[in-house]
Formats: structure tokens, C-alpha cells, sequence
């Protein structure tokens, strides 16, 4: 009688611990997946935060779950880089950026706070891009031309406002300045929105930055694209030429805009994200909102994006000492 009790009393333990198996796993499979944050290093408004939000919207399908941007504006990217750096490496943080915050601001930085190669997960290259000299309504310049004689007529001296200090538009304008011996002072910004506010108010006669920055009031007659970096004009502003044909040289290799993940991420995690990202970037209207923004689309996988970001570095390594610029 009592080895019989014991046998029902096991079996009703059993039981229970199946049951209980059972129920902490539908449980487990009821929870709804974490939303995945993608972090921009500038403000709402400019193009970086513009291109991170259409993604958005769109990856939450292939990836099942809410997609949200996370602007974290300040030290041309700096600041969401190092966010990055500390964030949980499990697929649900990550980073948009160019090439600034990416290949040339750790090389005029002495202490940045990251490494992108020893701290961050190349997960999907999305577009290529050009940057641009735009010119505010308040100036009569039509053209690059008209806007260096401009600038003479006022003495030769000149502020430019550029997205970040140490970028590629800084270098662009002590170029310029050289070039046409004009006393041009780049004005650094937290970003394209605030540079973009200023240029509209004719607080500021001119500004560099991406061709997706101005596209918009360029279109809208606010503003007035006259060059663009580049070996060829860009399909979207076929009237305006390049540097390279107004003499300036040197800036032939592309920007590029990539996704990143912190270091750690499990290696098939990387792979789901990028084949989400692919997905996107497959579609039509997708591909059509990011060309209008003056993007060249084009996907490159997690190791294509690796090369990319060494050969674009090593680029700006030797820009950058030519020039004579020292770390700061």
C-alpha cells in the first residue's frame, strides 16, 4: 500500500513539473520580441536621422518587432558611438553612420571612446553618398563661380558652416579657401538640421554637407547646390558640376553609410540583420525614397563593408596628413 502511494505520489509530481515545463515555455514564446533600437549620432531633421527612419519603418516586418531611432546627437557621432560600445551585443542596438563618425573622426581624435574595428560588428552597407557646397537664398550666387566672386567682393573672408569639426566637409572648405585664396572659416555644427536652420534664415552664407542634406529646399528654391564631390554629377542635380571639374581633386573615393552592431553579437544575429536590411533595400520604393535623397543605393554584406571601411580610412589617413592636421 504505501510503495503504491509513493508510485501515484511521484507520478503526480511528474506531473506537475511537465506541466510546469509546458507553461514557462508558452510563456517564453508569448513574450513579444525586444524592439531594436537604431542609433543616430545627429539630430532629427538632417539626412542621417531621414534615411534611419525610413529603415525603421520598414525592417520592423523582416524583423518581426517595433523599430525605433535613437538620435543621439553631438561630436559628429561620437556620443551614439560610444553608446554602441556599452549597449548589450544581442542584436537589438544598432548604430547608423557614415563615414566620418566611422573611418575619419578616430583618426582626428586622440581618445574618441571607440574603436570601430575592435568595437563594433559591420552588419550592412546600405548607400554611398556625395557631399556638396550649397549656397544660402540670401547670396546672388547662382554658381560656384558666382559664389567665390562673392566672397572676394566681401573682402575675401568667409564662414562655412560644415555638420562636424574634423570631417570631410572641414576639408573640404580649407580646400576651397586655398585653391582661390579666400579667407574661409568652417563653422562647425551638431549636425546638417541646425546648419540646415541657419543656412535657411541667412544666418549663414554657405554650407557643406551631404547632397541629401539640401536635396529638399534645394528642390524648393530655398537653397542652391552649386558642386558636388565626386568623379560624376549625380542623376539627381545633373546641372551642377563636380569639384573634380572645377579643378578640385582629391575626393573621388564615395562616403558610404553602413550599419553597425557592438561587438559580441552572435554571428547569426548578424546574419538575420543584414539579410533584413537586404530585404529593404530591395524594394522599390525604398530604393526610390533613398535615390530622391541623393543616396546611390547599394547593399554590400557584412565583410564587403569591413573592406570598405579599411580602404576608406586608409583614403583619409593620408588626406589627413598631408594636410597637416593634428589630432586633437
Amino acid at each position: 500500500m504505501f510503495a503504491l502511494r509513493r508510485h501515484f505520489l511521484n507520478r503526480a509530481v511528474r506531473a506537475a513539473c511537465a506541466l510546469a515545463t509546458v507553461c514557462a515555455t508558452g510563456w517564453a514564446l508569448a513574450q513579444p520580441p525586444k524592439p531594436v533600437h537604431i542609433l543616430v549620432g545627429f539630430p532629427p531633421g538632417g539626412g542621417s536621422d531621414a534615411i534611419a527612419r525610413l529603415l525603421a519603418d520598414k525592417l520592423k516586418e523582416p524583423l518581426a518587432t517595433s523599430v525605433v531611432v535613437d538620435n543621439r546627437p553631438g561630436a559628429g557621432g561620437q556620443i551614439a558611438a560610444q553608446v554602441l560600445k556599452a549597449a548589450p551585443a544581442d542584436g537589438t542596438t544598432l548604430f547608423l553612420s557614415h563615414d566620418h563618425t566611422i573611418s575619419i573622426l578616430p583618426l582626428v581624435v586622440k581618445n574618441p571612446g571607440y574603436d570601430p574595428v575592435r568595437d563594433f560588428v559591420p552588419v550592412a552597407g546600405i548607400a554611398t553618398f556625395v557631399n556638396a557646397l550649397a549656397v544660402s537664398g540670401g547670396t546672388p550666387a547662382q554658381g560656384f563661380g558666382d559664389y567665390v566672386e562673392w566672397v572676394k567682393a566681401q573682402g575675401g573672408k568667409g564662414a562655412v558652416g560644415i555638420p562636424a569639426p574634423a570631417s570631410t566637409p572641414e576639408f573640404l572648405v580649407k580646400l576651397i579657401g586655398q585653391k582661390y585664396q579666400l579667407d574661409l572659416v568652417a563653422a562647425p555644427y551638431r549636425g546638417s538640421a541646425p546648419m540646415l536652420a541657419d543656412m535657411l534664415g541667412n544666418q549663414i552664407a554657405a554650407g557643406v554637407g551631404s547632397v541629401q542634406d539640401f536635396m529638399e529646399n534645394h528642390k524648393a528654391g530655398k537653397i542652391r547646390v552649386v558642386g558636388v564631390l565626386g568623379g560624376k554629377r549625380q542623376a539627381a542635380l545633373p546641372d551642377v558640376p563636380t569639384f573634380d571639374e572645377l579643378g578640385l581633386k582629391g575626393f573621388d573615393d564615395l562616403p558610404y553609410y553602413g550599419i553597425y552592431a557592438p561587438k559580441g553579437t552572435p554571428e547569426r544575429e548578424i546574419k538575420r540583420l543584414s539579410a533584413a536590411v537586404a530585404q529593404v533595400l530591395a524594394l522599390p520604393e525604398v530604393r526610390d525614397q533613398l535615390t530622391a535623397l541623393g543616396l546611390t543605393v547599394g547593399y554590400m554584406a557584412p565583410q564587403q563593408l569591413a573592406q570598405r571601411e579599411r580602404a576608406y580610412t586608409q583614403v583619409w589617413r593620408k588626406i589627413i596628413q598631408d594636410s597637416g592636421f593634428q589630432p586633437q
